[in-house]
């Protein structure tokens, strides 16, 4: 979890948060995914991460600052790319707007985006994801 005091701020609730990710991972009802998306850039890959984070569409995306090495066939041939990879985590119901938002910003032509199911996770984790993308609207 983020915050701008650290990890999870205070040394209190720090323990606290230990204690509770101790727990047994709780197992999810599918109402959370990973979400994997390749950009052309490291610039591109940040903008589209900002993007729908401060939207709301994802609770984090990493990117990983170190490029992958992509091997795929595009229009007949066998292509190689260097990319960076985002992961991101969102909740289900946001997958349509999500994709919706990746494609207008991402230069590809066909952007991948696979979305992962989420099985497991600490209490505390799921819980923080569930608050960064709750709706406004409630």
């Amino acid at each position: 979890m983020y915050s701008s005091k650290g990890a999870l701020g205070s040394k209190k609730s720090n323990r606290r948060a230990r204690s509770q990710s101790a727990q047994m991972p709780r197992k999810s009802t599918g109402k959370y995914v990973v979400v994997l998306v390749t950009c052309r850039s490291r610039v591109e890959a940040e903008r589209i991460a900002r993007r729908i984070v401060s939207r709301r569409l994802a609770a984090c995306a990493n990117l990983l600052e170190t490029p992958v090495q992509s091997l795929y066939r595009w229009k007949g041939k066998v292509e190689r790319a260097r990319e960076f990879l985002l992961l991101i985590k969102t909740a289900a119901r946001h997958l349509p707007a999500l994709q919706a938002e990746v494609e207008r910003l991402h230069s590809y032509d066909v952007p991948e985006f696979v979305a992962l199911p989420i099985v497991a996770g600490s209490p505390a984790y799921l819980r923080w994801l569930a608050e960064c993308v709750a709706s406004d609207d409630k």
